[in-house]
């Protein structure tokens, strides 16, 4: 009697649960087996799983803060901006945060070949819905100990604005300046008008980016970057 071919089953991995403590290899291969998950993340070792997102809870600022951000990419050539894009940061965390800045050539993260942001970007933007969220806890723990160098919280429910500054090692919150502005130090020219955020001036709010990019310091440092 002829040999039977015997077809071994594939094994598929273990589905992402909210919880689940696991190395970034496995992370990503069982996120990867689940293409109908559009956001999980790696955070501490710790898999979180999000909720479906409302409109005016994450949505609409997402959607506002994601075009302040765009806008000033378009005029500062050799800074990237990537929008819920994949961060492969350490071995336990790999968050997809709402927005990141860049910088392209000599900056601290790469591209990966297969597409993927490996490293501390120096600029990352999270919406919250609350204080209680990991943005505000286990992710910040995670981006200081990574060196992201500016990490911006917009926590919606407590309707506040947190822009924190790596300084000797450790997150401390950047206060706006007389005119109410808050001016970031790795991006000149990226600034933002706190109260025009919160309050919903959102013209006011892309009005004040566009003179913090007319400012020498903008200019010298699109120059700069030209040169790399």
């Amino acid at each position: 009697m002829a040999a039977q071919n015997i077809v071994q089953p594939t094994l598929q991995p273990p589905p992402l649960e909210n919880g689940d403590r696991l190395s970034r290899d496995e992370f990503e291969r069982r996120y990867s087996a689940m293409p109908q998950v559009k956001k999980a993340e790696l955070i501490e070792g710790i898999v979180y799983m999000a909720s479906p997102l409302r409109v005016k809870s994450h949505g609409y600022p997402h959607g506002v803060i994601m075009t302040w951000l765009g806008t000033y990419q378009i005029a500062t050539p050799g800074v990237l901006f990537a929008d819920n894009t994949t961060v492969q940061l350490d071995p336990d965390n790999e968050p997809q945060p709402d927005g990141l800045l860049m910088i392209e050539q000599g900056g601290q993260a790469t591209i990966s070949e297969d597409d993927y942001v490996v490293g501390a970007p120096e600029l990352i933007v999270e919406v919250a819905a609350s204080s209680a969220a990991i943005d505000m806890h286990s992710k910040l723990e995670a981006y200081q100990r990574n060196q992201v160098q500016e990490y911006l919280v917009w926590q919606i429910y407590d309707n506040t604005f947190d822009w924190f500054r790596l300084r000797d090692g450790k997150y401390a919150q950047i206060p706006a300046n007389s005119e109410g502005i808050i001016c970031s130090k790795i991006f000149p020219g990226l600034w933002l008008d706190k109260k025009a955020l919160l309050t919903g001036d959102f013209a006011k709010v892309l009005a004040v980016l566009q003179q913090g990019m007319a400012t020498p310091e903008h200019q010298g440092f699109t120059e700069q970057l030209a040169q790399t």
